[in-house]
């Protein structure tokens, strides 16, 4: 139970990643406050993590709603003095086509809750993240963040600078605490995103959300640096 008695929050905890991070959480003992859109799938989680023994809190919110934010991080903190682990996993993949036809309506979209809305979690749990003996951030990015592909760009643009934003928190807080933050690149996985990026594909040939889950747990319990970059195969 590496995780007793601390608390984690996961967005977009509902499925695929998300999910089986929060359930490989409250395995090891962490409080896990569940985040993402559905309460009816939040439940389903919650429920699995009951039943197993472990402790979980839903909040169903829209994270594009930045005042949605902000009341939950007030309601938590009324309840808990130190947020120890933060794992911003919820991302929109977008319509994949070439850069000059891309909606700039759709666009604002994957901006606002790939990188506006995970600035705004930085920013509302940062007093709580501060309070922690060894709080750890990690943030879900894709490989199209590094390394530009064709049809790629308005989502790759948005991990890029996702990147960028939780890489320069982590050297912010070096020198002041003991928060660290790392970018976790998960690799070809099992999700709903995955599907709609490559209908043709065979799901089983690629590797299960929980192999993910698992070796962010294995990352999360490790005195990793703050601004490691891990590529999960």
């Amino acid at each position: 139970m590496i995780f007793e008695n601390q608390l984690a929050l996961v967005t977009g905890a509902s499925r695929g990643i998300g999910a089986a991070t929060a359930i490989a959480l409250a395995e090891k003992g962490a409080h896990v406050i569940l985040t993402a859109r559905t309460a009816k799938d939040l439940e389903e989680i919650e429920d699995k993590i009951h039943q197993a023994g472990g402790n979980a809190t839903i909040a169903p919110l829209d994270l594009t709603d930045g005042d949605s934010i902000g009341r939950l991080a007030q309601a938590i903190s009324e309840r808990w003095e130190a947020l120890d682990i933060m794992v911003l996993n919820a991302g929109m993949l977008g319509t994949l086509g070439p850069v000059p036809t891309i909606d700039g309506k759709e666009f604002n979209s994957v901006l606002t809750l790939n990188l506006l809305a995970q600035q705004a979690l930085i920013a509302g749990f940062d007093p709580m993240m501060r309070k922690s003996d060894n709080a750890r951030l990690l943030a879900i990015t894709s490989s199209v963040g590094r390394s530009p592909r064709p049809f790629w760009g308005a989502y790759g643009a948005s991990k890029a600078a996702l990147e960028t934003l939780v890489i320069s928190y982590g050297e912010e807080m070096r020198n002041l605490g003991k928060l660290r933050t790392a970018i976790i690149n998960p690799g070809r996985t099992r999700t709903d995103m995955r599907a709609k990026a490559y209908p043709g594909e065979d799901p089983q040939s690629v590797k299960s959300p929980e192999v993910v889950a698992n070796r962010m747990v294995e990352i999360l319990a490790s005195d990793f640096e703050t601004g490691e970059r891990f590529d999960i195969s």
